[in-house]
């Protein structure tokens, strides 16, 4: 079934949970997974969905990748199909979900979040490169670049301009300052295979935030994209760790998995919490 928008989501979900279907085929990007999931919540508990598979037919495919799922989608439709005719048992990963909550707003559900510079970037592209017809990492790599330029090169007004933000971070120790940019996620790998985050703690959500950058941004942009943040201290600025749940107080805009939501002090903090696990069908890519 083709959907569009997020009602029709909602309308082709309903129609397959009423027939009470064993696995849920998502062909779409990341914002479309993130639609998914967060009607899934609103309909039922997740011990009662069916088992999800996601194929990568984005903008942006993240969870899909991070599932294992790399080939075209034709490709990954056709071994689907060899792979239920021959009954075999499935392969299955399970992710935790971010969900995502303040007083007067709806929850949402997704498996990344950003603000910041990753908010921004995204903001941008969604309204100029995203025209020019360019998908998959290669869109995310000229966005990725661009911004990575401007902040070596010292931009820090307009598209550039850090967030100002207030975190709970574990242990109840509130840290408030300018910040780059912050991410949360559930994801093992993001675009290009990059591990950002190098926290040691127990914990199904991996959290990083940068402060707003002072010296030799470069090289340390750099360690912190490879996943060797740890050689990075705190009292400069960096921070990464794994945890259940984190508050953040800000009044600025963020993003869900591409989908951009405005977040407001005066509703009191975001919350971020983790949600699941969810179980995933993936198909290991032939050798």
């Amino acid at each position: 079934m083709e959907v569009t928008n997020a009602s029709e989501i909602k309308e082709s979900l309903e129609t397959f949970l009423v027939v009470d279907i064993d696995l849920l085929i998502i062909v779409g990007g990341d914002g479309t997974v993130q639609g998914t999931l967060c009607h899934l919540f609103a309909m039922q508990p997740p011990e009662r969905w069916p088992m999800l598979t996601i194929v990568p037919g984005g903008t942006t495919n993240m969870t899909a990748m991070d599932l294992g799922m790399h080939d075209k989608p034709e490709l990954i439709l056709y071994r689907l199909k060899e792979y239920l005719l021959e009954h075999t048992a499935p392969s299955v990963l399970q992710r935790h979900v971010l969900c995502v909550e303040q007083a007067g707003a709806e929850k949402v559900y997704g498996m990344f979040l950003g603000a910041g510079l990753i908010a921004r970037a995204v903001i941008f592209s969604q309204s100029r490169i995203k025209k020019l017809g360019i998908t998959g990492e290669i869109y995310s790599a000229l966005i990725t670049l661009g911004y990575l330029a401007g902040v070596v090169f010292g931009r820090r007004n307009g598209a550039w301009a850090p967030v100002n933000m207030s975190i709970a971070k574990p242990g109840n120790k509130v840290r408030s300052g300018t910040y780059t940019f912050f991410f949360a996620s559930s994801l093992d790998r993001l675009l290009f295979d990059m591990r950002p985050y190098w926290g040691r703690e127990q914990g199904p959500l991996h959290i990083t935030f940068v402060e707003q950058y002072r010296k030799n941004p470069w090289h340390s942009l750099l360690s912190v994209l490879r996943g060797r943040g740890q050689i990075l201290k705190e009292r400069d600025g960096y921070f990464s760790c794994n945890t259940h749940v984190l508050e953040v107080l800000m009044d600025d805009e963020y993003i869900v998995d591409g989908e951009s939501y405005k977040a407001a002090s005066d509703s009191g903090p975001l919350r971020i919490s983790a949600a699941g696990p969810i179980t995933f069908m993936a198909l290991k890519t032939p050798e």
